[in-house]
């Protein structure tokens, strides 16, 4: 890994990569959504022989685009736990960077949208593209190996380095003085994650030797690193800053440490039968012009 220390604005340090095996989750079951089972549907529009369906305005539309046309909403799959300033509520009204995306997205198709943040996992927000329960997820959803065997994914909309936020106090008796990089790639202490999150997928990769402990959330991961149950927390650079610039004072008894060459890229996610919808996607990432940097998200957070 590349490493770089983030705080007090020390020079970055290098090391060789390790890795181990990828642990994939147990893919969910996919129910294809074809011509065949929406024609099913008597208020559906019958595909042609071209596969193209044609709606009652006149357009001809791919089945997965028609049947979404034909339903006049675009549901997106989101999580139900907020996370800001990606989705959130703030006075009674579902916002955010991710929620402001959905929207752009259904207007560009012509339909109203609608949110199922019935998921209280990230996990669980591929479940619900996986059963056909959503057309789409935008949900700062990390695109990783196991995800993919049951879910499509656009091109990424946001790459973030990996980052962990260290007990300084622990981390030290720990190191003994050891170079930070030995100490990083021969990790054998504790690491908190979000349970069922593509974190505890990527600690079991890139930290084998480490001993890795799951929490409901990421407070609860927090917590058990102030109470000392784990030396190191594990998540995205953006989660991992926003808790200094949060109180700056932390930074007295928390260090961090981003890894430079391991990147956690989100994207949109869609049923695997649906590949008219993902070029769609893509296609619209391309051509809207603010596109999402870390910068953009600290400012966001900010207001």
């Amino acid at each position: 890994m590349l490493l770089a220390v983030c705080l007090g604005g020390l020079a970055g340090l290098s090391l060789a990569q390790t890795q181990a095996p990828a642990q994939a989750a147990k893919p969910a079951a996919t129910p294809a959504r074809s011509a065949a089972s929406a024609a099913a549907n008597p208020a559906f529009p019958t595909p042609m022989a071209s596969g193209l369906v044609k709606m009652p305005d006149g357009r001809m539309l791919a089945p997965d685009i028609a049947r979404i046309a034909a339903r006049g909403e675009l549901i997106v799959a989101m999580l139900g736990v907020d996370t800001p300033p990606f989705f959130y509520e703030k006075n009674g009204e579902l916002v955010g960077l991710e929620v402001d995306l959905a929207k752009a997205m259904a207007k560009e198709l012509g339909v109203n949208v609608r949110f199922n943040r019935a998921a209280k996992s990230f996990n669980g927000v591929v479940d619900i593209i996986a059963r056909g329960e959503a057309d789409i997820a935008i949900s700062k959803l990390s695109r990783t190996l196991a995800r993919s065997q049951v879910i499509s994914f656009t091109e990424p909309y946001l790459t973030l380095n990996h980052a962990l936020i260290l007990n300084r106090v622990a981390f030290a008796q720990f190191a003994r003085e050891r170079p930070l990089p030995d100490v990083i790639r021969r990790f054998t202490g504790t690491i908190g994650v979000i349970n069922r999150s593509s974190f505890q997928d990527y600690a079991n990769r890139y930290f084998p030797k480490a001993q890795i402990k799951t929490y409901p959330g990421w407070p609860d991961v927090l917590k058990a690193l102030e109470k000392g149950e784990v030396m190191a927390a594990y998540r995205d650079e953006f989660e991992v800053k926003r808790i200094l610039k949060s109180d700056a004072t932390l930074s007295l008894t928390l260090r961090t440490v981003t890894l430079k060459d391991l990147n956690d890229t989100l994207g949109m996610a869609v049923g695997i039968n649906d590949r008219t919808l993902l070029a769609f996607a893509n296609e619209f990432l391309v051509q809207r012009g603010d596109k999402l940097t870390i910068n953009k998200v600290l400012a966001a957070l900010e207001n």
